[in-house]
Order: structure tokens, then C-alpha cells, then sequence
């Protein structure tokens, strides 16, 4: 992890959303799900940080995840040029 304060944000928010997903997965299947959060920081971000960023419109997510500095703000690289026929 690397960033500092982005790092562990992006971090902890990578992880438990994919808890999140994972929880409402096993739900709409009916296959058990994680345990349910313990704790000051699993419960903020499984009860209210999760909840809160599903509401958030595309738009304004795309924004701050942009404005925030971390490896989502790379671009690929350019394709190499062409030298000759491929066969």
C-alpha cells in the first residue's frame, strides 16, 4: 500500500466494498455471507461508508476518485508503432 492517507483510503475502500458486494451476493443467493462486521471500523465502513457510496451518482464518483491521486489516475501506454507485417 502506498499513498499515504489516499493509499489507506482507497485500500479500505477496495476492501470493503468488495465485503459489501460479497455480502449482497451471498444474499440474492442464499449462500452464506461474511461475518457481520465487529468493531468501530468495520462497522463505519460496512454500515456506513458502503451504504452511502452505492447512492452516490456515476458522475460525482468518477470526480473525486479522479481528483484523488493513486494508480487510477495512470494512462496506458501508448501501443507500439507498427514494424512491417505481423506474418
Amino acid at each position: 500500500m502506498s499513498g499515504g492517507l489516499s493509499g489507506w483510503l482507497r485500500h479500505n475502500a477496495e476492501h470493503y466494498l468488495l465485503v459489501d458486494a460479497h455480502r449482497r451476493v451471498a444474499a440474492r443467493h442464499g449462500t452464506p455471507a461474511p461475518r457481520p462486521p465487529k468493531g468501530a471500523k468495520e462497522i463505519f465502513w460496512l454500515k456506513i461508508f458502503a451504504p452511502v457510496y452505492a447512492v452516490i451518482p456515476w458522475p460525482i464518483r468518477h470526480r473525486i476518485m479522479r481528483a484523488m491521486p493513486g494508480s487510477h489516475r495512470k494512462t496506458w501506454a501508448p501501443p507500439p508503432a507498427p514494424r512491417g507485417p505481423a506474418v
